[in-house]
């Protein structure tokens, strides 16, 4: 079984505006990123449309109907002053959780060991009722309850690595004890949330860092407060909320990773995948807004993921 790579032409006509750093360009950074020949048996697959049976498991029928009226057909419209939608964007949103629950798809049928979904717009800030921070639906919240809704898997774990915390994965799974989040993030730092007494029940185990923070303070953070929370969680699946704007040139954060530390978190992760999942991960993208950076720190990723 090889590596999968979901991606779809539809994730850069998500339109944001000039000057908005989550924009089309990081698809481009992306894609030039894994042209290398590191990647040519990366197994790349169109992603589909997702399903709003999906969707609905994590949020309302009505806010669903907010995110498509609120779509226009020309031009570009605001929710809120940082997350704009523009004509394809719900088609994006819905594509990307297409590409999430057939990632999830692929590892437990056997079809992928390992599958990475390069898509936006992004969904780690997405709440269960609120579109926020870029993010319109929450790919990690959706893909994890898709995997105990299709497939019978009971314990699943959310490692997400953005600089942001997410807000919205934990406003969703924060009472749900069959799902663990975990989150590394700067803070203080937009959104405001992630500290530590933010337990949810139980099963929500935040991990901030300071600003300047870079490879040794988020590699003894990991050591110590989120290996062993999955340790004791054994999850049945690992799903990555791939941010990569903790990498030090990105705009937007303060934290100083580079490509080795994502690499390095990488083959944690696959090593608690292959103690408690059957080697079953899944990574989905967050942020990254410098695109030499994000170009750089995906190759990382994929390149880790494919070694196993």
């Amino acid at each position: 079984m090889m590596t999968r790579l979901y991606h779809h032409p539809i994730f850069a006509e998500h339109l944001t505006g000039p000057g908005h750093p989550e924009r089309p360009e990081r698809m481009a950074a992306v894609a030039g990123a894994l042209e290398a020949e590191a990647f040519q048996n990366l197994d790349r697959v169109l992603a589909s449309e997702g399903s709003l049976e999906d969707v609905y498991r994590c949020h309302p029928q009505d806010y669903v109907r907010k995110i498509a009226r609120t779509t226009p057909e020309d031009g570009l419209a605001r929710i809120d002053g940082d997350t704009v939608v523009s004509p394809k964007s719900f088609a994006a949103a819905l594509h990307a959780v297409g590409a999430a629950c057939a990632a999830v798809d692929d590892v437990v049928n056997g079809a992928a060991r390992n599958v990475f979904v390069a898509s936006r717009p992004p969904g780690h800030h997405a709440e269960r009722d609120t579109a926020m921070g870029f993010c319109l639906f929450n790919q990690a919240a959706i893909a994890a309850r898709h995997a105990q809704a299709v497939h019978g898997l009971e314990r699943i774990a959310i490692v997400d690595w953005d600089v942001h915390h997410g807000n919205g994965t934990q406003d969703i799974v924060w009472s749900d004890p069959s799902i663990l989040y975990v989150s590394t993030h700067q803070m203080p730092l937009y959104p405001g949330t992630g500290a530590r007494t933010e337990t949810g029940a139980g099963n929500v185990v935040n991990v901030p860092l300071r600003e300047d923070d870079g490879t040794d303070e988020f590699r003894l953070a990991f050591r110590e407060a989120v290996l062993p929370p999955l340790e004791a969680f054994r999850p049945d699946l690992v799903i990555i909320s791939a941010g990569f704007d903790a990498h030090h040139r990105d705009p937007l954060g303060g934290l100083n990773l580079t490509e080795a530390d994502f690499d390095w978190a990488t083959g944690q992760l696959l090593d608690v995948a292959s103690r408690h999942s059957s080697d079953r991960l899944v990574s989905l993208l967050e942020g990254g807004y410098d695109l030499q950076g994000l170009g750089q720190s995906v190759a990382a990723h994929v390149k880790r993921l494919m070694v196993g």
